[in-house]
């Protein structure tokens, strides 16, 4: 067995720790724009207001690990948009128009559609 292969038994752990992780950043960008905490540089728009319901009540589904998969989806569709509507027409590089985090959380999301919600959720709950 090789050295990486010891770590094989801790995968549904750490995927759980993956979606916990992601789920409380993610929902730092849903208070920032309902309750202005932590205070926002921008302007709150009904465009924002939307993306701040999904990102906010999302988050929260992720975290607990309820309805992953469809929620997953659906957050990682928000990014995607959110990348191509807000941070690629300033420039075309992630790292020159400020959107590493969404095209991180677009994928990050997208492997939790396919990974599933990782040892501790509430979807595994719902199974037994």
């Amino acid at each position: 067995m090789s050295f990486f292969e010891r770590f094989s038994p801790y995968q549904p752990a750490v995927l759980t720790i993956l979606r916990i992780m992601t789920a409380l950043l993610f929902i730092e960008h849903g208070t920032q724009k309902l309750f202005g905490f932590p205070p926002a540089p921008y302007a709150i728009t009904t465009l924002f207001f939307a993306a701040a319901i999904i990102e906010f009540v999302g988050g929260i589904l992720i975290l607990l690990g309820l309805f992953t998969r469809p929620v997953a989806f659906l957050l990682s569709g928000e990014m995607a948009i959110a990348y191509f509507t807000v941070h690629m027409p300033i420039d075309f590089f992630p790292a020159n128009n400020q959107g590493d985090g969404a095209v991180l959380f677009c994928f990050v999301f997208l492997f939790l559609v396919f990974a599933g919600p990782g040892k501790w959720a509430l979807d595994n709950r719902q199974r037994r």
